[in-house]
């Protein structure tokens, strides 16, 4: 073999290498929670207990079709939030002293923290859910701002489906 076949490569060569790998990982990573998933800081009680100040949700962006008790991600005042679906496009929901009713059947719900009541200056109820749309209650629903003051969500100002949540607090 010749001198030229036997030389290993210089470490200038493997550092450029890496750092093409790193880049090219970087790149990967950037894309994919650009288009796949994102990331939420949750910063208001809408949905105390289940999440809480300073924990990171994971959500999903692609492919909006939701189910009643999924949890999405949507923007208000120009920040994200989150809330639960309880009706879509085509039911009818309304709030009356006894809570929560969605096509005429009052509605037993889990984990929910204080009655769900008509909120002063808020939307008008009963009301039909849009066929484009979603109606939001945060889980805290003295503390929440959701579909009783906002209004029903379309579908196309959702930014997607909680999969996951991460607490940041204690460490």
């Amino acid at each position: 073999m010749s001198d030229v076949a036997k030389q290993r490569p210089s470490l200038l060569h493997d550092l450029l290498l890496l750092v093409a790998q790193v880049a090219a990982i970087a790149l990967g990573v950037v894309v994919v929670f650009s288009f796949v998933f994102g990331l939420m800081r949750v910063t208001d009680p809408s949905m105390e207990p289940g999440f809480q100040d300073g924990d990171l949700v994971l959500f999903y962006r692609v492919g909006k079709q939701y189910s009643v008790r999924d949890v999405v991600v949507f923007e208000r005042n120009g920040l994200l939030t989150s809330g639960r679906v309880v009706a879509q496009g085509g039911d009818t929901v309304n709030i009356d002293s006894r809570g929560l009713i969605v096509n005429g059947a009052y509605q037993q719900e889990q984990g929910i923290i204080d009655e769900t009541t008509q909120v002063a200056d808020g939307v008008t109820f009963p009301l039909t859910v849009p066929e484009d749309g979603v109606f939001l209650l945060g889980d805290n629903r003295d503390e929440a701002v959701d579909s009783r003051i906002v209004g029903c969500v379309p579908v196309n100002q959702t930014y997607g489906k909680v999969i996951g949540m991460f607490r940041r607090r204690g460490f």
